[in-house]
């Protein structure tokens, strides 16, 4: 990494000090000051609790199969900050992120409120896309959806992926409610799909929409065509990103081009297999590990697992350990760089609890990753997942080791 980048990257993560600031103001002056607010571009807007990354990534690879350039926002990185903001599928280059990052340093310079780091991120994505005259973007919702920055974005169709409870402390503390903030992102005679929903969260939803004055089609039926991504429910993901795409006025795209992109998309971090039996998983919250151990339990029947684990403190640890232990026949507790996860020492208390497998917590995350057999699940934290890949790719001789 450069010099200039690693200045300017330094400082856009030191305006994660602000913390978080649910609200469109700031992002909507920001945009508006920058001219991008209003894209030319078509716009998905994607909000759920579950799935929305896989879901995006459907929708921008079937929507660039077909012939149009795509713009695509996703939160987080798992290695490199540049993969949030892709372009027809190539990362945002280091210089483009250094000029661009600049630009928002010199525009926000006389503001007394300064934006956060989220929205600093969507306002250089939303320039990137302008410069590269994209004609679809895709964005993914950060949290919730009635007050996250990405709202702010008018859209021309939205997008629910399966909602559970997530982020109470910030969007409530039932379905119901959680759902309402995330069924904010339908606009005002804007078409919009979901996934199939719970009674509770559909009810939200149901009430969104009218005060819209829209319809939320509900999308029931799994394709059946080959996928990038494994699992049955990415099945259902990607269904639902076929008609995101259906609901575009005027999108064209034949059924070799709807095939083709399906078949060629990729998502790292979702039953992400690199090494033969070595899967790599962000499943941190009880319907996601029910996900994911659905998905083990088909490719792998009857195999049990060694899993490197490390989860957020903010999570449903307990919950989540207790769908995953039925699997695991060796824990692997490595420490991992952020403040937000639980320290391997209080995870360990934890599994302990729902599992009478062995329990190892290694001094470092490459002690635990330095052998890789067949047979790993190493899941949980999105932090946790971008370090592992960070590790490897140092690592030139990892897939002989790891088989």
């Amino acid at each position: 990494m450069s010099t200039e980048l690693q200045r300017e990257l330094d400082w856009l993560y030191s305006t994660q000090l602000f913390g978080i600031k649910l609200g469109l103001e700031g992002i909507t002056r920001l945009l508006r000051e920058l001219g991008v607010l209003y894209p030319r571009a078509r716009v998905i807007h994607v909000a759920g609790t579950n799935g929305k990354g896989s879901t995006c990534a459907f929708a921008e690879s079937v929507a660039r199969a077909a012939g149009y350039r795509t713009g695509l926002f996703t939160s987080p990185h798992l290695v490199r900050f540049n993969e949030r903001i892709r372009v027809n599928g190539e990362m945002i280059p280091d210089d483009a992120v250094v000029w661009l990052v600049r630009l928002l340093r010199k525009t926000i310079e006389p503001w007394e409120v300064k934006p956060t780091f989220f929205e600093l991120v969507l306002a250089l994505a939303m320039l990137w896309f302008r410069e590269c005259e994209v004609d679809l973007i895709v964005l993914e919702t950060g949290m919730g959806g009635r007050l996250d920055a990405t709202n702010a974005v008018p859209k021309d169709v939205a997008v629910l992926t399966p909602i559970g409870l997530d982020h109470t402390q910030y969007l409530g503390d039932t379905l119901y409610k959680v759902a309402g903030e995330k069924a904010a992102i339908l606009a005002w005679h804007r078409p919009a799909v979901s996934a199939p929903q719970s009674p509770e969260a559909w009810r939200a939803i149901h009430e969104a929409a009218q005060t819209m004055d829209t319809e939320c089609r509900i999308v029931s039926e799994p394709l059946t065509q080959p996928l990038g991504l494994r699992g049955e429910h990415q099945r259902h993901n990607a269904a639902l990103a076929v008609a995101a795409l259906r609901t575009l006025p005027g999108f064209l795209c034949s059924e070799a081009e709807l095939a083709e992109g399906l078949r060629r998309v990729q998502w790292p971090g979702r039953f992400e297999e690199i090494a033969p039996g070595v899967i790599l998983d962000g499943a941190h919250n009880p319907h996601a590990m029910r996900v994911l151990t659905a998905t083990w339990r088909r490719e792998f029947p009857g195999q049990k697992v060694r899993c490197v684990f490390a989860g957020a403190a903010d999570k449903a640890l307990d919950e989540v350990l207790e769908l995953l232990s039925p699997l695991v026949e060796e824990w692997v507790l490595p420490p991992v760089q952020s403040p937000r996860i639980l320290p391997p020492v209080e995870l360990a208390e934890k599994v302990r609890r729902v599992s009478s497998a062995p329990v190892s917590t290694p001094a470092t995350l490459a002690e635990a990753v330095a052998a890789l057999p067949p047979r790993t699940l190493i899941c949980g934290s999105f932090f946790l997942l971008g370090e592992v890949k960070a590790l490897l790719q140092q690592a030139p001789d990892f897939r002989a080791t790891a088989q």
